[in-house]
């Protein structure tokens, strides 16, 4: 039937004049009947044809669908693969394949989402220390504002203030002996190659003039021993300044060390502190408890710190006197015996002095450097 109503469809001619218009047409009540039958109970697609040619292709342009049907079922038999045939047989392949699943296999795609969550997470935390290290900027710079202007109160230890007081005094008055005994040495050696050199023109003096032979010689003799008290001394002062050294700028600076760690967590500690004073003073309503609980958890963790770097300045403190004592003890006592020594002309008390103390001396020559160096 929808054959015949679409080749009748196909093969009507519809006259069309000059204006584009259809004009009257005459109606073909038959066609008109099929067209409502095909409506209501639908084309029969075993029976559609299809037609190569166009409206007006020949007869044998018209291909039957029932034999492409066919032949693509052919087709897929010859492949090997079998389509269900209703829905029952669909559910039984989709259950063959549940139990029967196949390898798993690892995406490149799944190793990139872990590598980038990876990363995320280390952003995360570097952000979250930026923040915390911003909050707590902020809180000891407006806390070192409000005790300079005197709007802030601060947390005073006066006996410890004063002993770090009198440590930095020390330090500087100890810092002014280094330097000046440095500049010692430096004069010292000066006039102990001085000497040397004139030592060795007498010498000389003495072999080339022989009415003079005496005289020259018992000149070159005294600034020979000149010369030997001298690089004992100079031992002596370099042994007294390296120990000095030590003192100052290694065991002092140490306990200062310390001490500016200790004046920064007090800081902290007033910045949350007053922070906590602020909060306990506004309103109590949920969202203040759940603040002021953590700048009470604040609070506890920088007291906790400031309480134990007091406790170690105080014993540094303690240990830094106790060695100052003794090093300059041993040292002033060095420099003393050691300067009444030479200029006392006592080369025995001298060198007693230095056996004393266990002060080496460098060989002469030691500290120029070796032919291979200067190459």
């Amino acid at each position: 039937m929808a054959d015949s109503i679409m080749s009748k469809a196909a093969t009507m001619e519809i006259p069309i004049n000059s204006n584009g218009d259809t004009g009257s047409l005459p109606e073909d009540d038959s066609l008109e009947q099929d067209l409502q039958q095909v409506m209501v109970s639908g084309p029969n697609l075993n029976e559609t044809s299809i037609v190569s040619g166009g409206y007006g292709g020949p007869a044998g342009g018209i291909i039957p669908t029932s034999s492409i049907k066919g032949t693509a079922n052919l087709r897929m038999k010859s492949r090997g693969v079998s389509i269900p045939h209703s829905q029952s047989a669909a559910s039984r392949l989709a259950k063959q394949t549940d139990h029967h699943p196949g390898p798993m296999h690892h995406s490149p795609s799944n190793s990139g989402l872990a590598s980038e969550e990876v990363s995320r997470g280390v952003a995360v935390e570097k952000l979250d220390s930026v923040k915390k290290w911003g909050i707590n900027t902020y809180k000891c710079t407006k806390q070192m504002f409000s005790e300079r202007f005197g709007r802030g109160s601060r947390t005073v230890d006066l006996e410890l203030e004063a002993q770090i007081e009198v440590l930095r005094e020390t330090k500087y008055k100890y810092e002014n002996i280094l330097r000046l005994a440095t500049a010692l040495t430096s004069h010292f050696h000066n006039m102990v190659q001085t000497q040397q050199a004139l030592g060795d023109t007498f010498a000389d003096l003495s072999q080339k003039s022989p009415e003079l032979q005496d005289e020259f010689g018992y000149n070159a003799e005294t600034q020979k021993l000149l010369c030997k008290n001298g690089e004992a001394l100079l031992g002596a002062i370099n042994f007294f300044v390296s120990s000095i050294n030590t003192l100052v700028n290694k065991t002092m600076e140490d306990t200062l060390m310390t001490i500016k760690l200790y004046e920064n967590a007090r800081l902290e500690f007033d910045a949350y502190r007053s922070d906590l004073e602020e909060l306990s003073l506004g309103p109590r309503d949920a969202a203040a408890m759940v603040r002021i609980e953590m700048a009470q958890h604040e609070y506890q963790i920088h007291r906790d710190k400031y309480e134990r770097l007091r406790s170690d300045v105080t014993i540094k403190l303690k240990f830094l006197e106790e060695n100052k004592v003794k090093v300059m003890h041993k040292q002033l006592l060095l420099f003393h015996n050691a300067i009444s020594a030479y200029f006392a002309g006592n080369q025995q008390q001298l060198e007693q002095t230095l056996i004393q103390f266990n002060v080496k001396l460098k060989p002469p020559g030691s500290d120029k450097p070796s032919w291979l160096e200067e190459q």
